[in-house]
């Protein structure tokens, strides 16, 4: 798994207390050690995590150890960014995107 400093990793243990009963609004990135695009993805998933540390929480989720639950969301591909608030899924994206995307597709999440 690629390390990403800021970023959780959940698993089926802990999805349920770290995402669906946080109290921030929670950036899911479904992700696979064999993904290029996951790893794109880590220093924006870094910083994003770093930075709006006070609006949202981003964690990570291995596909391969944790079919049950890429299958339970419909994940179908990687990386796929699915925010949750108050325990449901409000939002789902696919693929890498800029800082500067991912904090626009983001707004309504991060404002509300």
């Amino acid at each position: 798994m690629i390390h990403t400093e800021g970023v959780a990793d959940v698993t089926e243990e802990t999805f349920d207390a770290e995402v669906l009963g946080s109290g921030l609004p929670v950036l899911v990135q479904f992700t696979a050690d064999w993904c290029p695009p996951c790893r794109q993805l880590a220093p924006v998933l870094r910083e994003i995590a770093r930075e709006e540390a006070d609006r949202i929480k981003v964690v990570r989720l291995d596909v391969d150890h944790h079919p049950d639950l890429t299958v339970r969301f419909g994940v179908l591909a990687t990386p796929t960014l699915m925010v949750f608030r108050a325990g449901e899924p409000v939002k789902s994206m696919v693929g890498a995107r800029p800082k500067r995307r991912l904090l626009q597709e983001l707004e309504d999440v991060l404002t509300a």
